[in-house]
């Protein structure tokens, strides 16, 4: 999968927070992602992220 930094990111589940969107900040074999709306970053290995991604939304 094609994910680069930048993009945006609508997963199946939603974050505790209830918003399901979240910015990618580094890419390689774990993604850093960080909630659009409460602002928590957060270190999820790359085959977690890629199996629970809906959407990738380009900026």
């Amino acid at each position: 999968m094609d994910i680069m930094v930048g993009d945006v990111l609508k997963m199946k589940k939603n974050h505790p927070c209830g918003n399901a969107l979240f910015d990618v900040l580094r890419v390689g074999m774990d993604f850093k992602i960080r909630c659009t709306k409460c602002g928590r970053e957060v270190m999820v290995p790359r085959t977690k992220v890629e199996k629970n991604i809906k959407e990738v939304i380009r900026k």
